[in-house]
């Protein structure tokens, strides 16, 4: 798809955007944490896509590509913020348990609101790694090409937010022992 959409193959790049419009706008919403700002972003991102297409040197690398404009673009929105403007957490996905009973889906969707809550205290950059690597499964190569990092800085900063997150939902491990 990405070798006919190059080639001026718009059919091919509706195919693109239907594919990948839902997980980045999730990515766009972790980071902005604006519903309004992430579908902005994610509308740039495939139109700065389309008009850059036929610069991608490799249409294996399109992925991370797209990654990499979604997220510039989230960041200059959060640089972007004023500091008045409060961050709506909004609601948190689903529990991954739907068929568990209701004290089960009420403890996950409470402990998906804490990490939400505790995603928001991240740096950003912190938190756009973590989010690339742990929810959208990203390579740490395809992390460090969308943040345009080295993989060692990648690296670190998804431990350190890991160990962050690990240290705020400390909560939830010993009310779980």
């Amino acid at each position: 798809m990405v070798g006919r959409s190059v080639s001026g193959d718009d059919q091919a790049f509706a195919v693109l955007v239907r594919r990948y419009q839902a997980p980045l706008y999730r990515h766009a919403w972790r980071l902005t944490q604006d519903r309004r700002a992430a579908e902005d972003v994610v509308q740039e991102a495939f139109l700065t896509a389309w008009r850059r297409l036929p610069t991608l040197d490799r249409a294996e690398a399109f992925r991370s590509w797209l990654y990499q404009i979604t997220t510039r673009r989230c960041l200059d929105v959060v640089r972007g913020r004023r500091p008045e403007e409060s961050l709506d957490l909004g609601t948190v996905a689903e529990p991954v348990a739907s068929g568990a009973g209701p004290e089960t889906r009420l403890e996950q969707r409470e402990q998906l609101q804490d990490l939400a809550a505790a995603l928001q205290t991240l740096p950003v950059g912190p938190r756009a790694a973590w989010s690339l690597r742990e929810i959208d499964e990203l390579s740490y190569d395809e992390i460090a090409t969308a943040l345009d990092l080295p993989v060692s800085t990648v690296r670190g900063r998804i431990a350190r937010a890991r160990h962050e997150l690990a240290e705020r939902m400390g909560a939830w491990q010993t009310t779980r022992d």
